[in-house]
């Protein structure tokens, strides 16, 4: 099967060449393995089940053994193995080199280790693909050619119609879904996924026993408030009406779902731009991929013909994970604004270097107006307060409303209109 580029490929080479070893963290298939293995020169897969007990065995008697090998060395699902930690730590710190070994890891349980690794393991975190990454999106309008260079913006043409999206954020970007033609089937895969998750992975990731039948309610529910500022209680209510479930349950239960990298909320953008008072400072309800959102909730791509409302959640949920792989590459962050009065950004794009975008999220044409007005007013709000602010915020060097629509183009106000299916990094 030929290789699909991941936008972290550029990522984990920048990596290799500052540090002696990297570990790549993320949800079980967004294809840590396979983008490890395009850098790797020998591998250690401990979920293979012909060497699995030999691997073990060794890396619990003499883990430095397991180190000897064409660099950089990937050990796949290293946590199995957690001695492999100290030594990789201390193979590093003796050898100085960098690009030295490459970690795997679908989860975040604790593992007994007696040191971090701090300035010698650097962590990545992958997500399933982008539109862009899985050929929906053209790429025409590339995130940092916006930043850098907002005025040879001319517009753009998305390829991907409606039911394209609608296909896009029922199947995910899982790789292997990615790679099923027919469409139908490409949907199994996060049926799947949400069924393990549930069924196993919610209890073995730390070895607590969990209800299959309650994580499922909770991830139902979850879902039903996708990017959306539902408190913990509403979740909590939901759940409690089938079955027992206490505040103490949901927070042992979404931790596991934490460590899965199933969860993955969208935290608070807050400046002071009219009173702290007023802002919104809990997270928004999000998934790592709407597709286990559809999967949870049982529906398909038909369910959209009557519930525009949903897809719009589901809509805005695909778009959040985009805008954090097209940044992650130039070290960004996503957030979000909402104050008590209603004014809002969908997501605050930020860059490392300082620079930031508000955005909008409008699935169709018909709201687009209403996303510019929230911005614009957001725009004039930081303008007053740096008027009398001792410590003044830095305007956003862009406006966008990010659509579902075909054309993309900038408004006479100054906002951009991009449709998601033609942005890349």
């Amino acid at each position: 099967m030929v290789y699909r580029p991941r936008i972290v490929d550029s990522i984990l080479d920048r990596k290799l060449s500052v540090f002696g070893a990297v570990v790549i963290t993320g949800p079980k298939g967004c294809g840590k393995t396979t983008t490890a293995k395009q850098k790797a020169k020998s591998v250690i897969e401990f979920q293979d089940e012909d060497r699995r007990e030999g691997y073990l065995s060794v890396a619990s008697e003499m883990p430095s053994k397991l180190l000897e090998g064409a660099k950089p060395r990937l050990f796949d699902e290293w946590q199995d193995a957690p001695k492999m930690w100290g030594a990789i730590r201390k193979s590093v710190d003796d050898t100085q080199k960098t690009g030295q070994y490459i970690l795997t890891g679908s989860t975040s349980k604790d593992v007994d280790v007696p040191h971090t690794g701090t300035m010698r393991i650097s962590k990545l975190q992958m997500y399933p693909m982008s539109l862009f990454e899985s050929g929906e999106s053209n790429g025409t309008v590339s995130i940092m050619d916006l930043f850098d260079n907002p005025g040879g913006f001319d517009g753009c043409h998305s390829d991907l119609d409606m039911d394209g999206i609608i296909h896009a954020i029922c199947r995910g970007g899982w790789p292997s879904a990615v790679n099923i033609h027919k469409a139908s089937d490409s949907l199994m895969i996060a049926e799947d996924l949400f069924e393990q998750t549930c069924e196993v992975d919610s209890s073995k990731v730390d070895g607590v026993k969990r209800n299959p039948l309650v994580m499922k309610q909770l991830l139902r529910s979850y879902s039903r408030n996708i990017c959306q500022l539902a408190e913990n209680k509403t979740i909590i209510a939901d759940v409690n009406a089938k079955y027992p479930f206490s505040e103490s349950t949901y927070y042992d239960y979404i931790g596991a779902l934490s460590k899965l990298y199933i969860t993955a909320d969208v935290d608070a953008w807050c400046p002071a731009i009219r009173s702290k008072t007023v802002i919104r400072a809990s997270p928004k309800k999000n998934l790592i991929d709407p597709s286990i959102a559809v999967a949870a909730l049982g529906i398909g791509p038909k369910y959209f013909n009557s519930d525009f409302n949903t897809l719009g959640f589901l809509f805005e949920s695909l778009c959040i994970r985009d805008l954090k792989i097209y940044s992650s590459k130039y070290g960004g962050t996503v957030s979000y604004y909402h104050d008590r009065y209603g004014l809002e950004a969908d997501a605050v794009l930020h860059l490392s270097d300082g620079r930031y975008a508000l955005c909008e999220i409008k699935l169709g044409q018909k709201d687009v107006d209403e996303g510019a007005a929230h911005l614009l007013k957001i725009e004039s709000l930081i303008r007053e307060n740096n008027v009398d602010a001792r410590i003044s915020i830095r305007e956003p060097d862009l406006k966008i409303v990010i659509t579902g629509t075909e054309y993309g183009y900038r408004r006479d106000d100054g906002v951009f209109v991009i449709p998601i299916a033609t942005l890349r990094d």
